[in-house]
């Protein structure tokens, strides 16, 4: 190993990570024979057979998932080196990885945009896919941080909640029921149901209820977004229970209403996740705060987020005065 080279190491873990050595050219801006080339040379630094290959696909043996693990660890940390070295100058930059469930696109985007306007030199990676798909990154340790609603059991993980998250029946603006009150959850399940698909974490907090007074409801659909549910109900199709978040574009819509059920609005929390033993680098303890802190302006705490900007910059210059100046 003392004759492998670090740029062998990142050819090596980009290969790994894309089970093929033209998409890691491609990542790298090299050519394939160059990536064949440095992880050959690799090979032959380990002495032991890193890739076996499948037809036109990579696997890793067993040596190589060991040295891609530590690949992993060694540019981790390189990483929280460059964003400590650069906060101890009075910056704020690196790289921020964060996985989130579909349904936080409907605030995400307002949370992350003054925090990028405020850290220009942090660059932020954000993958948005379904509950199932975020678990697996927090069990891979794939990113920083995750935004989730329902926690996973079966992880041993630090769980902060910042934003509540209330689930609510929505129907058609036309429904008989539109202008109910107090709509016992025993006429509710007579109606058909939209409903997310199996593993999502609004359709289990909805079964917990129903289980709760042992009811069941009849679904009609399951569809696997909420904007196709929007749809489905404006449609005329059935009721479904959703987060109030996803109802935010359409708060002045009139096809769509929330209806007054017993039992409803059910409490639930977003919360920023992550895995118990990770170290959390400089750039996602800055965000893990932000988040803290901002998300107060969804539910009236700043009166804008650009006020939250603001007050940080105030608290930062004021934090590198007592710095700079300790017996003032």
């Amino acid at each position: 190993m003392i004759h492998a080279t670090l740029h062998q190491l990142k050819v090596f873990e980009a290969t790994a990570r894309h089970g093929s050595f033209t998409r890691a050219a491609e990542e790298l801006f090299l050519t394939q024979p160059t990536v064949s080339m440095q992880v050959k040379q690799l090979t032959k630094a380990i002495g032991l057979p890193l890739f076996e290959q499948v037809g036109k696909r990579l696997y890793l043996t067993d040596a190589g998932r060991e040295l891609y693990s530590t690949c992993q660890e060694i540019f981790q940390r390189l990483d929280q080196l460059e964003m400590t070295v650069a906060d101890l100058k009075g910056m704020k930059q690196g790289r921020l990885r964060l996985a989130v469930i579909t349904t936080t696109k409907y605030f995400m985007p307002r949370l992350l945009g003054p925090f990028c306007q405020h850290y220009p030199g942090i660059d932020v990676s954000l993958t948005v896919t379904n509950h199932e798909r975020v678990i697996e990154r927090i069990a891979n340790n794939q990113d920083d941080l995750y935004v989730m609603s329902q926690l996973p059991e079966h992880l041993d993980i630090k769980a902060h909640p910042f934003l509540e998250n209330p689930l609510v029946v929505v129907a058609p603006s036309t429904h008989p029921l539109a202008h109910e009150r107090h709509i016992p959850l025993k006429r509710i399940v007579e109606e058909p149901f939209i409903m997310r698909e199996p593993g999502s974490g609004t359709r289990g907090a909805f079964q917990k209820l129903l289980d709760a007074q042992k009811l069941s409801v009849k679904v009609r659909l399951e569809l696997g977004s909420n904007e196709a549910i929007k749809q489905a109900i404006a449609g005329g199709l059935g009721l479904s229970v959703l987060s109030r978040h996803t109802l935010i574009p359409e708060s002045a819509n009139s096809e769509l209403t929330i209806l007054d059920v017993d039992g409803f609005p059910i409490s639930r929390q977003w919360y920023i996740v992550y895995l118990s033993g990770k170290q959390l680098s400089v750039v996602a303890t800055t965000f893990l705060d932000y988040l803290q802190e901002a998300s107060n302006s969804l539910t009236g705490g700043f009166a804008s987020l650009s006020e939250w900007a603001k007050r940080r910059q105030e608290a930062e210059q004021l934090g590198y005065q007592q710095a700079a100046h300790p017996q003032s």
